[in-house]
């Protein structure tokens, strides 16, 4: 299946997967503000049932998200080009919370502009991401650029990384999607990096306001992307995320040796 499950016990393989899985869909949510905790999430996800006292968006978020990783690994799987068609579908699964709202669709791009505000120093501004008319345009550039990614020869962790970083970063730069594009952007950007037989980066839950400060800096400094213009210019401004990214990747990559060791452990009492 994957490089970094090989030759592992099917019980072990389910496992960590298992525990990939959890971690991912905690992390990812709960920077975006769901409340449950890890232990809950695996909870939820393992058991089907809820936890008492939290709210009921929160259990729909996390179970939506898991099925977005099985997506994701489908595609992998298949390995067939990634299509507008396939980001739709992970909106759809990731986007649980469904506003039937025309300015709010969910498997569509964005309608109405979005925007976020960035603290710079004492200073507040507001920082407007791609405008809706750009998008579509914008999203064929960042589908190439995907593909050019995703067939490159991963030789190593390093490039591993830098496509993780590049394809995280520019897809926020254009957030095509009215909401969910954080949890977008931290599923799709780790397919290259699954292919290349590594586990996924995972951004740490406690370090949210770091992540977001490290992608607030390189915004600030490239501006609003606009259709004609490079997705990532400036690359060099990229190196605090890259830095970031490469310290978060330890929780997932810890849960790989993890299991490795779990396996020597097993074949030495053979």
């Amino acid at each position: 299946m994957f490089d970094f499950l090989k030759n592992l016990d099917n019980d072990i393989k389910d496992a960590l997967l298992s525990q990939l899985r959890n971690l991912w869909t905690h992390t990812s949510t709960a920077i975006e503000g769901n409340t449950l905790t890890l232990g809950e999430t695996a909870f939820v996800l393992e058991e089907g049932l809820t936890v008492s006292g939290k709210p009921l968006k929160d259990h729909e978020e996390v179970v939506g998200h898991a099925r977005a990783i099985d997506l994701v690994y489908d595609i992998i799987r298949k390995k067939s080009d990634l299509t507008e068609n396939d980001l739709f579908d992970l909106h759809k699964a990731v986007q649980t919370e469904r506003i039937f709202d025309v300015y709010k669709p969910v498997g569509a791009w964005k309608v109405e502009p979005n925007s976020t505000v960035i603290i710079s120093g004492d200073t507040q501004i507001i920082f407007e991401y791609a405008a809706p008319n750009d998008v579509p345009e914008l999203m064929q550039s960042w589908l190439a650029m995907f593909q050019k990614t995703c067939k490159k020869n991963m030789a190593n962790k390093e490039a591993a990384l830098t496509s993780y970083v590049h394809l995280h970063v520019s897809f926020v730069r254009i957030h095509p999607f009215w909401d969910g594009n954080g949890r977008m952007a931290r599923l799709i950007a780790n397919i290259p990096v699954i292919m290349a037989g590594y586990p996924p980066i995972v951004v740490p839950r406690e370090r949210r306001q770091e992540y977001i400060e490290s992608l607030s800096e390189y915004h600030l400094a490239t501006g609003t992307v606009i259709v004609g213009n490079k997705l990532l210019p400036d690359i060099d401004k990229l190196d605090r995320f890259k830095q970031f990214c490469n310290e978060a990747w330890s929780g997932s990559l810890k849960l790989v040796d993890n299991a490795c060791k779990k396996q020597q452990d097993r074949k030495q009492k053979r």
